[in-house]
């Protein structure tokens, strides 16, 4: 057992279930489209950070080590995209045309792992702080990588249904409109914080 694992547990547990760009998106999507469309979503999530968290424990992390311009590359490319969504969240409506499709792909999500700058940097910080090159390397990093895939999971489900719950009080045209405003505008002030 990694000796650290509480510590590494509550950072995960605190960045995983905080808003974010993906919880965000997960509860305008159990909103709008419900559990099941969301579910590529929620697998995109899930299995495109956790494959993050792969690839920085077997070695990657030495990569943003040496290249840290990568980071701030990654942090503007995720910024243009996360703004192409919140106005893509803020223009939907709740026409019959938009229950057709949901507005992120499972590709696109597993992708946006590795642009998302909250993502990368928590789990460059994890890796970083938790994982050494050492005989207990290969249990250490399984652990993180274990509890990156649990909290990811869970929290990016949790923000579905709690969309999905919100849904129950969608009376009306007016209210579903402002649902999407709200959460196009904390997808715009989640952009804020990776500058501040």
């Amino acid at each position: 057992m990694h000796p650290e694992i509480i510590s590494i547990a509550l950072f995960w547990f605190v960045t995983a279930y905080t808003p974010g760009p993906n919880n965000v998106v997960a509860s305008y999507s159990g909103f709008n489209f419900g559990i099941t469309k969301t579910i590529p979503h929620i697998l995109g999530v899930t299995l495109g950070f956790t494959s993050l968290v792969i690839f920085l424990t077997v070695g990657l992390i030495n990569f943003f080590k040496l290249f840290p311009i990568i980071q701030i590359i990654i942090k503007y490319i995720g910024t243009i995209f996360l703004i192409y969504l919140a106005y893509k969240i803020a223009s939907s409506t709740s026409s019959d045309e938009i229950k057709k499709e949901n507005p992120v792909k499972f590709i696109e999500t597993f992708l946006f792992q590795y642009l998302n700058p909250k993502g990368v940097t928590v789990a460059i910080i994890v890796v970083s702080n938790y994982v050494d090159i050492g005989e207990n390397y290969i249990n250490y990093a399984s652990q993180v990588i274990l509890l990156a895939f649990l909290f990811s999971l869970t929290s990016i489900t949790l923000w579905t249904f709690i969309g999905k719950f919100l849904r129950k009080f969608a009376t009306n045209e007016k209210f579903i409109k402002y649902f999407n405003y709200a959460m196009s505008g904390l997808l715009l002030l989640s952009i804020i914080t990776f500058y501040i």
